[in-house]
């Protein structure tokens, strides 16, 4: 029997190369659609309010949603995974996301348009789970590239909705605006079938069994990136949710707060194409930590004292302090040996990091409601910002988890 470190050459060497292609389709295509439930909503909250009739708390459980979903992924999917094999568990994620991202778009009440985004942000929180240790398992020599390739489509999966959510909106209506994006959900669930059809019988491809990924929350390795992951996700969601707000508030339209959180996302466009070569290239990418909290430090600095003001820079600012965000989608691979130990720590670091980020949303509006201005909700903020400063640099070090989670 081979042993778990040589599974993901053995995968790579009994998967033909043009089921490897497909694969590397289904990979680029998921990564689109991981991101689209959550940002072609937030420049439509006014509207949607206003036909739906609901209030800020409602919003605010709306943006609390993404990061609940993706955490309760995170705590499940391995062990999906390890019973069902990783391409059927991605081509469930993307039915989920499929059906959810369709029917949101016919909501007629509260409780209706709750339950369809759960549905298809559960669908994208399992995608955000298995593609890591699909990379690691059938590309193990292109981990970098392939990354790279992975979280700039989902960049651009981010910050194309929120970039047309409002035009689409006037020109067809909310429903049309929010439903649309069903479609590359629909298209990415095409070549997850045609590999599990290329490949009869059971699936040779499940991560390795339980008792032989440790014990992955005894390890510092996996805390210090669930911390730093969390956290970036906490700053990221709370900007999705509250940018708009924040911008027209200060003065601005609608259009132009659509427009900066697509801005705020392009930036992380940017993050995604540097961030894992330069992980990859650095034993200890610390400085890109450093970088980062700088960078939220001076977005939140200027969206909180000056947003009427060169707004574009303080977005632009914002967005680079979630490059730790590429980085932790990076780190996951390059922190471990296998594919086990990938999908356990990509399972960890999601499903606690995302259940830490749940608080960003919420708190950052509750906040702004209890005191009627944003400079607790930034306060807030900011002490997040030093626990990814404090973790970043920990993780960075040099560590591999499967020396560690014994």
């Amino acid at each position: 029997m081979a042993t778990t470190t040589e599974a993901p050459m053995t995968a790579q060497r009994r998967t033909p190369d043009s089921t490897l292609l497909v694969l590397l389709v289904a990979v680029v295509l998921s990564a689109f659609s991981l991101r689209t439930a959550v940002t072609s909503i937030t420049p439509l909250l006014d509207r949607v309010s206003d036909d739906i009739r609901f209030g800020t708390g409602v919003a605010s459980v709306l943006g609390m949603v993404p990061t609940l979903m993706f955490s309760l992924a995170g705590i499940v999917t391995p062990r999906l995974v390890r019973r069902f094999g990783l391409e059927h568990i991605a081509l469930t994620a993307m039915v989920l996301a499929a059906l959810g991202l369709l029917t949101r778009s016919f909501s007629t009440n509260v409780p209706v348009l709750l339950l369809t985004s759960a549905c298809a942000l559960a669908g994208m929180g399992i995608g955000n789970v298995v593609i890591p240790p699909v990379i690691q398992r059938f590309f193990p020599e292109r981990v970098a590239v392939l990354s790279t390739a992975y979280i700039t489509v989902l960049q651009l999966g981010t910050l194309v909705p929120p970039l047309v959510a409002v035009p689409l909106s006037q020109a067809h209506g909310w429903r049309i605006s929010l439903g649309v994006w069903a479609i590359a959900a629909i298209a990415a669930i095409v070549p997850w079938l045609v590999a599990i059809l290329r490949r009869p019988g059971s699936d040779p491809h499940a991560v390795a069994p339980a008792h032989t990924t440790g014990r992955v929350w005894r390890s510092p390795v996996a805390w210090s990136l669930a911390l730093m992951f969390g956290c970036t996700s906490l700053n990221t969601y709370a900007m999705f949710t509250w940018l708009p707000k924040i911008v027209t508030g200060a003065g601005h339209d609608a259009a132009f707060g659509g427009t900066m959180v697509s801005l705020f996302a392009a930036v992380g466009l940017l993050s995604a194409l540097f961030g894992p070569q330069l992980a990859a290239r650095l034993s200890n990418p610390a400085p890109i930590v450093v970088g980062s909290v700088v960078a939220f430090a001076i977005g939140f600095s200027g969206l909180l004292w000056a947003p009427d003001t060169a707004t574009v820079l303080w977005v632009i600012a914002a967005g680079l302090g979630p490059t730790t965000f590429p980085l932790a989608l990076t780190l996951i691979n390059l922190r471990t040996r296998t594919a086990a130990g990938s999908s356990a720590l990509s399972g960890f670091s999601q499903g606690v990091g995302y259940l830490i980020a749940c608080a960003g949303p919420l708190l950052f509006g509750l906040l702004h409601d209890a005191t009627g201005g944003w400079g607790v909700p930034f306060a807030f903020l900011a002490v997040t910002v030093g626990v990814i400063l404090v973790a970043g640099l920990r993780v960075s070090r040099p560590d591999m988890l499967e020396d560690t989670w014994g």
